[in-house]
């Protein structure tokens, strides 16, 4: 069976370990209806990227937008309604080493701690939320900065993700990049799972770090140009 090694994961959140997808389209459907916006768009914006990011992107003048962002961070901070883990992220949190993994997200750290524990995962002592960075994804800021905490090699890291912006962030931080979920852009591979179901953390005294033995097959799709 096919191993990955890392000297450390780090993971995206929603999308790659939670599930938040009915919540994330209803909050940005009712941003789409107040400003006469289409949905489609906004959420192929908005899809890995911070709120804030987002509605920058879709509204001109700074005061509405920052006022358009406090009222969707406090929608998405209190409701949890809908999510779930994605099928697998318990059982492979639950085997990995303490402190061998990272999250992070485009989203603030409130959110997150929300979200993670709304989806019975736990939060790791490294978690990288929108409020730690200056430059969101597709930066690989947050990646850079989650490796260097958790005293890796970016390029030694692996990490998971599963929208483009997040992909473009995690091959610019160097780390290998392993798409979660569907997603299929634009050129160049990277390995591709559906879930993190048969994924297991094997234990391996000449490799330091985290080896993962995986299910086959390994899928393979494209992934996005930096």
């Amino acid at each position: 069976m096919p191993q990955l090694h890392g000297a450390a994961l780090l993971f995206d959140m929603d999308g790659t370990l939670v599930d938040s997808t009915a919540l994330v389209e209803s909050t940005w459907a009712g941003f789409s209806d107040r400003h006469g916006l289409d949905l489609e768009q906004v959420l192929a914006f908005a899809h890995g990227r911070p709120t804030a990011k987002t509605v920058g992107h879709f509204i001109p003048d700074p005061r509405l937008a920052a006022s358009e962002t406090r009222r969707l961070v406090a929608r998405e901070e209190s409701q949890t309604a809908g999510i779930t883990q994605v099928p697998g992220a318990r059982e492979l949190l639950a085997a990995l080493p303490q402190g061998s993994w990272a999250v992070v997200t485009s989203a603030g750290r409130k959110l997150a701690t929300v979200r993670l524990a709304a989806a019975g995962l736990p939060v790791p002592e490294v978690l990288v939320s929108a409020d730690d960075v200056t430059h969101g994804k597709p930066h690989p800021e947050g990646y850079l900065l989650a490796a260097a905490v958790l005293g890796a090699e970016p390029a030694a890291t692996i990490v998971f993700e599963d929208s483009e912006a997040g992909v473009r962030a995690g091959l610019a931080s160097g780390g290998r990049t392993v798409v979660i979920g569907t997603l299929a852009t634009r050129d160049g591979v990277c390995e591709r799972y559906a879930d993190f179901r048969g994924f297991q953390v094997t234990a391996d005294p000449a490799r330091p770090g985290v080896v993962l033995t995986l299910p086959e097959p390994v899928a393979v799709g494209p992934t996005a140009r930096l």
